[in-house]
């Protein structure tokens, strides 16, 4: 029986993944985790459907999530990240393992999102155990590393701090309302409408001086002056002093020159809490690296424990790359005896070539014929 139109497509967002764009998958992927492995993060591997109480413990409205339910009930989410189901994971099978504890990963994971396909590949890290700035700059440096060993292009890495955001809408003392619209919209870079929503609420010139100042504010080390000028609360003093430690840091490193500090960043995901960053890439209008701490996460799982990590979209990254042709035969092999044709293949094939045989008999120019349509370079004739 005939499939349907419908039978002959995919739901939208998702992809099939032809010869030439797995090999550069794979490839990045495979130079991505012997990185992360080189700076000693072992891989795990966690299960494409989770529990919704694990990834949403209370139900929100509009959620980026692809739901179902299992035959008892339960909501079960399709993993839109692998933080959460690394928390998990930890909390439960790796319960009292010595930290800190450095885990990589390659999966995809599933999202609604209006900057995102809805299925992608990621690669990330993540630093459990440690709440020191320098496991922050090492997760930042770590991905600059990997980045530069996926695809040598150019990019560039925004580097923030939650509590410098929380500290300076606290010194302002501006609705909770408000916030939660101007904490939206800078996350999605919508100045204009970061400037209506100021100049509706009627803020004093003061505040309004601030809060437009504040999603343009980025640059060096110097920009923090600044923020200082506005608060001396302890908390953003505090704030201040890590992001200066982990921008210190960087330098030592040796990938400073592939940062910039940026006040406006907001991950969206609601567990940051500390250092945030973002890297983003020519041609993409999303950050293709994001990342941060997540110090209370882990408690919620009932193991009390300080995290940073970062995620790695490999799809969108890869979409900017050309596909080489690496993967397709060496040689071809071909012959008037079908058997003769096993025989050399295997013979070729041990010293590690890519042999494709002719499964009938072929002339030499018939051979010839169909290795130059195939962009095969070699034919060797059995005898």
């Amino acid at each position: 029986m005939p499939r349907s139109s419908l039978g002959l497509r995919i739901p939208k967002g998702m992809h099939d993944i032809l010869p030439d764009e797995l090999a550069l998958q794979e490839r990045a992927e495979a130079s991505a985790l012997d990185l992360f492995k080189a700076w000693a993060y072992q891989k795990v591997v966690t299960p494409t459907l989770e529990y919704g109480a694990c990834i949403q413990p209370v139900e929100e409205e509009g959620d980026s999530f692809f739901k179902l339910f299992d035959r008892q009930g339960h909501v079960l989410v399709l993993r839109p990240e692998l933080t959460t189901p690394i928390a998990r994971m930890v909390s439960t099978r790796m319960r009292g393992t010595a930290f800190p504890l450095r885990l990589c990963y390659a999966a995809d994971v599933f999202r609604y999102s209006k900057s995102h396909k809805q299925e992608f590949r990621q690669v990330g890290v993540e630093l459990i155990g440690s709440a020191s700035p320098a496991a922050d700059a090492e997760v930042v440096a770590l991905a600059i590393e990997a980045l530069r060993k996926i695809g040598g292009m150019g990019f560039q890495i925004n580097l923030g701090h939650m509590g410098i955001f929380k500290g300076i809408m606290a010194e302002l003392g501006v609705p909770q309302e408000f916030q939660l619209h101007y904490q939206e919209k800078l996350a999605r870079k919508d100045f204009v409408g970061i400037e209506r929503l100021v100049k509706d609420y009627g803020f004093e010139l003061k505040i309004q001086d601030v809060l437009l100042k504040l999603p343009h504010l980025h640059g060096k080390e110097d920009m923090l002056d600044q923020v200082l000028e506005w608060s001396r609360r302890p908390s953003l003093l505090e704030a201040v002093d890590a992001l200066r430690q982990v921008y210190q840091y960087l330098k030592i490193f040796g990938v400073q020159d592939y940062v910039s500090l940026d006040l406006g960043i907001l991950r969206g995901f609601s567990y940051y809490t500390g250092a945030v960053f973002e890297g983003y890439v020519p041609g993409v209008g999303f950050p293709v690296v994001e990342g941060g701490r997540y110090d209370s996460l882990y408690g919620e799982f009932g193991e009390d424990a300080p995290a940073t990590g970062f995620a790695i979209n490999l799809k969108a990254i890869i979409e900017q790359m050309t596909c080489s042709n690496a993967e397709i035969p060496e040689v071809l092999v071909y012959g008037s005896d079908v058997s003769k044709v096993i025989a050399e293949a295997r013979k070729l094939r041990q010293p590690g070539k890519r042999v494709e045989m002719c499964l009938e008999s072929f002339t030499q120019e018939q051979a010839v014929e169909s290795a130059n349509r195939k962009g095969i370079k070699e034919v060797v004739c059995a005898r």
